[in-house]
């Protein structure tokens, strides 16, 4: 369990910058997509979005948030080393169970349509 207790704060005037400049920058990626539709070939065009998006999270990563980001992911990697993994069989075993119980439930589902669609008919026809 993490003991380190977050202080709420607000963001700097150059996190601020840098947040509207990661945002300039996946904008302006799909702002290329469009704009160069009948000019640029279909892959280039996904490349410029693409190029966009990675620059905007290469900004953001160095701002505040970003820092609070990255220790975010390296404690999540942290803890899934702690999981016990099912094995094959076991995951196996449960995806069954829940194929099963999911026919089941649809079974009975498409019961009670079938009883209400009667009743409805029976009642409309009177």
């Amino acid at each position: 369990m993490n003991s380190r207790v977050e202080q709420p704060g607000t963001a700097s005037a150059g996190d601020m910058i840098k947040y509207a400049l990661a945002l300039l920058l996946v904008a302006a990626g799909v702002f290329a997509f469009y704009w160069f539709e009948g000019d640029w070939p279909g892959p280039a065009r996904v490349a410029a979005v693409a190029a966009g998006v990675v620059a905007g999270v290469a900004l953001f990563m160095t701002s505040g948030k970003g820092h609070q980001t990255r220790e975010f992911l390296s404690e999540s990697r942290f803890e899934l080393r702690k999981v016990v993994w099912p094995t094959r069989q076991e995951a196996m075993r449960m995806t069954w169970v829940v194929i099963v119980v999911v026919i089941i439930i649809a079974l009975m589902l498409a019961g009670f349509d079938t009883v209400i669609q009667w009743l409805v008919k029976l009642f409309l026809a009177q």
